[in-house]
């Protein structure tokens, strides 16, 4: 029987795996850590805290997605109506800021208008850079204002160094009338892209993958440290060695080319240059739960030490003590541009000093957990120098039969559905080949 191999037991992994079994396949999931979830990954911990490696919400549409799983969690899940915020400059301002101006320095509402308006009716030219789209779809005033300021501390490069194939709903694109209703109004409709979302009741959002994990083959704690495709061979850091026949692989890019036997010093240069972030996550639980209404909040101002704040405690009631809650903030680097300058413990005192500072903390909140970590690869940096970088490295995989899926095999911004079937398309691929 074909032996396939799968690096990697994240969402895309899973969904290779899945689809795979379906098929009647063999294939073994190799999994570097002692834990399966990758990006998806959940910690429990006695204290009864539960926390995920980063914020992780269901809010896929496609009713196989949803159907499936609901069913891994036995129908136990949470329905939330989303509730998103942004903090800038002293103000909290309803998500989307594009359509939610009143409240905000007249000044600025005054120039924010006029730019919008004066966008619409002019000729942008070529819109080559993230920059360029900024510009041409909101006007210069609020671009700079909020969404440069913010992708400066999310993507940690300039917007005039990304190009714009990623931004797909992400950015809301607002009529004229929902601008100026949203600056002459402190009331307007909801018009985020996640409406609604599904969490765990239980266990955090690994929960989904585990009755998959149960059925697979699953090898963890086997960290690749070569492959050879002459012979096919896999090895790993514990000693073990394993042959394959085909090989799907969701590692990140910069991590697996290296370890292929032969691989060219061009393709090595080009996986090196695919730029991603790393991200410090640290998680606070505190002994009151009205601690911010939102489930997730984005933060522009340069001088604060993190970037984004999700709350654990709004999406399941589980995942904290009883009286608890839980507020878990993203602090973003990136080797490439904004090397990371600490241990990730040491942003544990200014993530709570400038919590305090914006209010989200009191100086009487009692801090009863606390946890800091760092996860290398967070979200792909689509910086100007990724589409031939990406070309080169894909077509040396694609030379070798090695297919590349997931967020850091695609290199692509995948949510976690886009990433199972990700999976499941390097599946149909391998199988395809014979």
């Amino acid at each position: 029987m074909t032996e396939i191999a799968i690096l990697g037991a994240g969402m895309a992994g899973f969904g290779a795996a899945h689809q795979l079994r379906a098929a009647g396949a063999r294939a073994i999931v190799y999994e570097r850590r002692d834990h399966y979830g990758g990006h998806t990954s959940s910690y429990c911990f006695d204290s009864g805290f539960v926390f995920d490696e980063g914020g992780h919400v269901s809010f896929t549409k496609d009713e196989r997605i949803q159907r499936m799983l609901a069913e891994n969690v036995r129908n136990d899940y949470q329905t939330l109506h989303t509730r998103v915020n942004n903090y800038w400059n002293g103000h909290w301002i309803k998500h989307p800021a594009q359509c939610n101006l009143y409240g905000l320095p007249p000044d600025l509402v005054a120039k924010v208008l006029h730019d919008f308006i004066e966008a619409r009716y002019r000729e942008n030219g070529d819109i080559r850079t993230y920059r360029d789209w900024l510009v041409a779809t909101f006007g210069r005033t609020f671009a700079e204002t909020f969404p440069m300021e913010y992708g400066l501390k999310y993507h940690t490069t300039t917007a005039d160094n990304m190009t714009t194939e990623w931004i797909g709903p992400r950015l809301y694109q607002p009529s004229l009338e929902e601008v100026l209703r949203g600056a002459l109004s402190p009331t307007t409709p909801d018009v985020h892209y996640i409406s609604h979302f599904r969490y765990p009741s239980r266990g955090g959002f690994a929960s989904y993958l585990r009755p998959w994990a149960e059925r697979m083959d699953l090898r963890l704690q086997h960290e690749v440290v070569a492959i050879d495709p002459r012979t096919r061979e896999l090895r790993f850091k514990n000693g073990a060695s394993a042959r394959y026949d085909r090989l799907i692989s969701s590692m990140p890019l910069p991590e697996l080319i290296p370890l292929i036997a032969g691989a060219p010093a061009d393709v090595r240069e080009a996986a090196a240059r695919l730029a991603c972030t790393t991200v410090v996550i640290v998680t606070l639980g505190v002994n009151r739960p009205d601690l911010i209404d939102a489930h997730w909040t984005y933060f522009y101002d340069r001088d604060l030490f993190f970037t984004r704040l999700n709350t654990p405690h709004l999406q399941s009631p589980n995942n904290v003590p009883p009286g608890c809650g839980a507020l878990q903030v993203e602090c973003y680097y990136s080797p490439k541009y904004r090397p990371l300058d600490r241990q990730p413990d040491q942003c544990v005192e200014p993530v709570i000093a400038d919590l305090k500072r914006v209010g989200v903390l009191r100086d009487d909140d009692q801090i009863v957990f606390q946890h800091s970590m760092l996860v290398p690869y967070a979200n792909v940096i689509f910086d100007l120098e990724r589409p031939a970088a990406l070309a080169t490295v894909h077509g040396y995989l694609e030379d070798l039969g090695i297919l590349a899926c997931g967020r850091y095999g695609e290199w692509g911004y995948l949510w976690t559905d886009e990433a199972f079937k990700s999976g499941e398309r390097a599946a149909e691929r391998a199988l395809s080949a014979g």
